[in-house]
């Protein structure tokens, strides 16, 4: 298992791309997984920052557990409770038409992963996203 902590701040997301990329060098997996799997990370970490901790400060963590057939990574953070897992599908013509910057991350990434559980323990949110790889 691999663990990065984080402030939630995005100034972090470098290390958050440089532990996953690290993470996943010793496996055999494509050019597109790797990039979705990215793509997902780093869109749930920008919502906590942006959205978990309205008020500023906090921290996250991440683990990032792997094996032939999958990517696991569970994404645990303090702030506001929030279930990306459960969160509506929006309407892209909207977004679209409303030259909106924003507003389909949790969407894509519920799109181009595999699965997506939620769970809160404690005063905790704890996302984990799964990619079979």
């Amino acid at each position: 298992m691999n663990h990065l902590s984080i402030a939630a701040d995005l100034s972090e997301l470098d290390r958050v791309r440089q532990f996953l990329r690290e993470t996943l060098a010793d496996i055999d997996i494509s050019e597109e997984n790797g990039f979705k799997i990215e793509l997902a990370l780093v869109e749930m970490v920008v919502n906590v920052i942006r959205y978990g901790y309205p008020d500023g400060g906090g921290e996250l963590a991440i683990e990032i557990r792997k094996d032939r057939r999958r990517v696991i990574i569970e994404i645990r953070d303090s702030g506001i409770p929030f279930d990306p897992c459960r969160a509506p599908k929006p309407d892209i013509d909207k977004v679209i038409a409303a030259g909106r910057k924003g507003g389909l991350g949790i969407y894509l990434t519920r799109e181009i992963m595999d699965e997506c559980l939620y769970r809160r323990d404690g005063d905790q949110n704890v996302l984990t996203l799964v990619k079979k790889i």
